[in-house]
């Protein structure tokens, strides 16, 4: 993956630094924008995005040595404030349950949130065209093709009964050792079963800061020790809201001509995530906040946080579907 076209003065500055030898980043860069619409501004998503790629699988273009360059991680804090801020202002904190009643408080979150939801999975499989799938699938390739990784960060900063749930969990998200089941490899798959490009990254000029924040929120919440718990609320929720709308995935591309190997891996998560809400939601969010009370808070932030994210997404990309217009970004009026 090379770094994509810039899409505002805070990408421009920081490529064309990225581009050359590390090194302090003086001048300092572009100071980011007010926090307020972060979650959907291109410009900062892709620069947090770009930033933290340096510690997933880079960018041929930028050398390694960036990754721990501490100027660039000074201004990746700055982003990530504005990121954390603009949580805060969308994201109402849930009043922490007793760490007996987290699984209980998850269940109530996600079932208000299905009650609020725009029904993207329900149009997916009833109405969609063929192109507007692929359009879909294009938004989801930026996480898929890397599934998995955001939350293994979380597993050395563990112990216990809620690490041996991570492990469990992410076992099964690679394949249980197998690269050919690996979750990401049969996203992949379906990618080329639909003509696209299932290179790592192929599409990312092309996706909203919407969709770049999905992933973002996860490598925050992984990339900090202090966020753990957020980080496995999250997932809980990844987890918790994946079954039935992988169903209607698995059922829309079924209608418009995919094979079981398209479908296979939608069908994957239908039981995969059946098995993985329950370990989640108990075995790692109520044995975090049972080993950690102080941690019941952050844990229901965090799920919180992954619906909310999520549910903004899907409102754009209907919204756009719903006015004739595409969801994706032009890369030439980006650049």
């Amino acid at each position: 993956m090379r770094l994509p076209a810039a899409r505002g003065p805070v990408t421009g500055e920081l490529f064309e630094r990225l581009a050359g030898p590390p090194g302090d980043l003086e001048p300092p860069l572009v100071t980011p924008r007010p926090c307020a619409a972060a979650l959907e501004d291109g410009d900062l998503q892709l620069a947090l995005f770009a930033c933290y790629e340096l510690h997933y699988r880079g960018f041929d273009d930028v050398d390694d040595r960036w990754e721990w360059q501490p100027s660039l991680l000074g201004f990746r804090r700055e982003l990530e404030r504005c990121l954390e801020g603009a949580l805060a202002d969308a994201v109402p904190r849930p009043a922490p349950p007793p760490p007996q009643h987290v699984r209980r408080a998850l269940k109530e979150l996600v079932a208000h949130d299905e009650q609020q939801g725009p029904g993207l999975a329900a149009y997916l499989q009833r109405e969609a065209g063929l192109d507007r799938f692929r359009e879909f699938v294009v938004h989801r390739s930026i996480y898929h093709l890397k599934e998995a990784d955001p939350h293994t960060w979380g597993i050395p900063r563990l112990h216990g009964g809620p690490k041996a749930a991570l492990v469990e969990v992410q076992i099964d998200e690679y394949g249980g050792g197998s690269a050919g089941r690996m979750h990401a490899e049969l996203f992949s798959t379906t990618m080329t079963a639909l003509g696209l490009d299932a290179s790592y990254g192929a599409y990312l000029g092309r996706v909203p800061g919407i969709t770049l924040a999905i992933s973002n929120v996860m490598s925050l919440f992984g990339l900090h020790r202090r966020l753990r718990g957020a980080l496995a609320g999250h997932l809980a929720a990844l987890e918790m809201t994946s079954s039935l709308p992988n169903r209607r995935y698995a059922t829309a591309l079924r209608r418009l001509g995919g094979d079981a190997e398209a479908t296979r891996f939608y069908d994957e998560h239908v039981q995969a995530d059946a098995v993985h809400e329950q370990i989640a939601a108990h075995d790692l969010c109520t044995g975090l906040a049972t080993q950690e009370p102080s941690l019941t808070g952050d844990i229901l932030y965090g799920a919180a946080c992954a619906l909310a994210v999520e549910r903004l997404w899907a409102e754009h990309v209907l919204g756009r579907w719903r006015q004739g217009a595409t969801s994706l970004e032009d890369e030439t009026v980006a650049a």
